[in-house]
């Protein structure tokens, strides 16, 4: 982790509130992380976007940032969480599936009141 960040503490977040990844993501996220090894993590966030509002924005972690909330998930796999992103993604789930030629990340997030058709964005009230 840089040092000149700032990391909030995710040990008084619930249980259920945590941001968490299935071992199916947990090994592709990893293997993402081999091909650059400056990569320390994992980013989620949100931004705003689409026909439903709010889409979901994932890339490695180069270096962390003053307002990231870092969430160990296990097998050396941080997730990283900014402050404005968590309202919005507490207590998701990182999943992976694979079907047919079809492979990707698939968010399981309880906060989420409605889709787009497309699959892309989302609401919360």
């Amino acid at each position: 982790m840089n040092t000149t960040a700032v990391e909030i503490s995710t040990a008084q977040v619930p249980e259920a509130d945590r941001v968490r990844a299935t071992e199916k993501a947990t090994c592709h996220i990893l293997k993402q992380m081999e091909s650059d090894p400056s990569a320390i993590g994992f980013r989620l966030e949100v931004k705003r976007t689409g026909c439903s509002g709010w889409m979901y924005v994932v890339d490695l972690v180069r270096e962390a940032r003053e307002d990231d909330m870092i969430f160990s998930v296990g097998d050396g796999l941080d997730i990283y969480v900014d402050e404005k992103s968590f309202s919005f993604v507490h207590g998701t789930e990182i999943d992976f599936i694979s079907e047919g030629l079809t492979r990707q990340l698939v968010f399981n997030n309880p906060n989420v009141t409605a889709e787009c058709g497309c699959g892309e964005s989302f609401s919360i009230d």
